[in-house]
């Protein structure tokens, strides 16, 4: 048995924050600049290198990368051979949230209520999904998610009739639908089969896969760079300007269903795919 103490935990969610705001991961940058080298637009080329030149100066002068630094989601893998001592492990995401904030003079982007909209004033409380893992470490992925973007999921509860084609007719009419307003290029994230709530969960959780890492299973992984092709043709392109990119990439995420359904969630992140990871 391994222990953890909540401070410990608290300061890694903290920083977590902080860098998921500030500095976009490699493999996004990467997806960034093959985007450039792809364009033929002089406008759509500018547009790409203001994107790239705000994320050198987020990381260079420790700002945000974006005015809206999201609500923050938080995926948390708990080894089952490790005791967390004073206090609860809730609570110390929580207040590392709180603290990371705080500290890194983040927006606080989270109401109290839906309805009755007063801002909590640190952005808590963050959205935490737990897994249970073998051994004794403890995983966190901190994703912030603007919601820009997060105003375009979608869930559709297919039936098995529908198949693929209606599964990628669905996925193409969200991209059209939310066009510009979501910050593309985007990158897409497709959750398939579970229940509903399961098919969300897992289009938000494609989103944390390598940008240029395809499904391991043939079958998606030649469907992902279908609907790759299919929504890049749409020709949205960054910030509405038209071009090449509509998307960076396109990830499925499938899970077995019931005989009866075919659930499909479409969840999409804007340029700024925003999430950094820790392992205690």
């Amino acid at each position: 048995m391994r222990e953890l103490s909540v401070d410990q935990i608290s300061a890694a969610v903290s920083q977590l924050c902080i860098q998921a705001n500030r500095q976009l991961p490699a493999d996004v940058r990467a997806g960034l600049w093959a985007a450039l080298e792809a364009e033929d637009s002089l406008t759509v080329r500018d547009v790409l290198e203001q994107l790239l030149e705000n994320c050198a100066v987020a990381e260079r002068d420790g700002m945000a990368l974006c005015q809206d630094t999201g609500m923050a989601v938080v995926f948390c893998e708990l080894g089952q051979e490790v005791h967390i001592t004073g206090g609860a492990l809730e609570e110390a995401i929580q207040a590392g949230v709180r603290r990371g904030y705080r500290e890194g003079y983040l927006r606080p982007s989270v109401v109290a209520d839906p309805l009755q909209r007063v801002n909590t004033g640190d952005n808590t409380p963050a959205i935490i999904h737990y897994a249970v893992i073998p051994g004794d470490s403890l995983a966190l992925t901190v994703a912030p998610k603007g919601f820009g973007s997060e105003n375009g999921s979608a869930l559709k509860m297919l039936t098995p009739g529908d198949g693929w084609e209606g599964v990628q007719q669905f996925v193409i009419e969200t991209v059209a639908r939310v066009g510009a307003s979501a910050c593309p290029p985007l990158v897409v994230g497709v959750g398939l089969g579970g229940t509903s709530e399961k098919a969300v969960w897992l289009a938000k959780k494609a989103l944390l896969r390598e940008l240029t890492a395809a499904n391991p299973d043939p079958q998606y992984a030649a469907r992902e760079a279908e609907l790759l092709q299919a929504l890049n043709a749409l020709g949205i392109g960054p910030a509405g300007w038209g071009g090449h990119t509509t998307a960076l990439a396109v990830h499925i995420e499938p899970f077995p269903t019931h005989i009866a359904g075919l659930p499909v969630a479409v969840n999409l992140s804007c340029h700024a795919l925003r999430h950094a990871s820790v392992t205690l």
